[in-house]
């Protein structure tokens, strides 16, 4: 084939910072890339079936911590107390209004309080609660809302019991999103290798997020999913569960796909 492929291995991509750590050490320019494509395993997908889409494909990931700081004692003293607890369970409400009532409906957004830790003990109201959780979206201007809404809600709710409240907002993934042109490369790549009954070339988008997408906006290039499966057990476990196991069976499938792009877009014209 006339050109070169590369083969970038990409480090940390759960926790999102493997692939800002390599464009930021120069991997552009020792290694210039005119497109990139990954392929992510996917249960719920057919074994072996390719999925994906033109435009955003997967969501971006703001996490956030809030710091609500009340006055703690014991707990069959209520009224001389500021009890964070009541207020931080008011907050995790509130935070789910925000896409209900100040996104538009439209645009895809989440927001997921995951973990709520206290200071306190069985017996007493603690002085502190901490609520992490994160938020996903594909606009920039839904990004915005969420954290504009998240802080003023957590602020005003804290100051209506006389507490006080520190908001941590920080932007982990970049959205995923494909170039409409090597979208159709890889649509084509697709149907050579698995055949076009097993392709599907307009998914749906997906809320979960990627590190892949560092790297699609500094570059065009396309992500697609690989189907794991859909029974449980047989492939469909979802991922992130203690129970997942990757199908081993459409590692064929995944590299023929690979295959299939190179000879795809760098055959010459006529080459056999």
């Amino acid at each position: 084939f006339d050109g070169t492929v590369r083969f970038v291995f990409q480090p940390a991509e759960e926790h999102g910072r493997g692939a800002k750590a390599m464009l930021a050490d120069g991997l552009l320019e020792r290694f210039p890339l005119d497109a990139m494509f990954g392929l992510h395993n996917w249960p719920g997908i057919e074994a072996g079936h390719i999925h994906t889409r033109s435009g955003g494909i997967m969501a971006s990931e703001d996490n956030f911590e809030i710091v609500v700081t009340g006055r703690g004692g014991h707990a069959a003293r209520p009224h001389m107390l500021i009890d964070p607890i009541v207020i931080a369970a008011e907050i995790v409400l509130a935070l789910q209004t925000i896409v209900a009532r100040s996104v538009d409906p439209s645009k895809p957004a989440v927001v997921s309080c995951t973990e709520i830790v206290t200071d306190g003990v069985r017996n007493a109201v603690p002085g502190e609660v901490i609520i992490r959780g994160d938020t996903r979206s594909f606009d920039p201007a839904v990004q915005a809302v969420l954290e504009e809404r998240m802080r003023a809600l957590c602020e005003g709710i804290a100051a209506a019991h006389g507490a006080t409240c520190r908001v941590t907002y920080t932007h982990e993934f970049e959205p995923t999103v494909n170039d409409p042109t090597a979208t159709a490369w890889a649509v084509r790549a697709a149907e050579l290798a698995v055949g076009p009954e097993r392709v599907v070339s307009d998914c749906d988008p997906v809320m979960p997020s990627e590190d892949f997408g560092a790297f699609l906006r500094a570059m065009p290039g396309c992500f697609a999913f690989i189907g794991n499966g859909t029974e449980p057990g047989q492939g469909g476990t979802p991922l992130h569960s203690r129970d997942y196991d990757f199908n081993d069976d459409v590692l064929e499938a995944g590299v023929d796909y690979y295959v299939s792009l190179v000879r795809s877009i760098l055959l010459p014209v006529g080459g056999q």
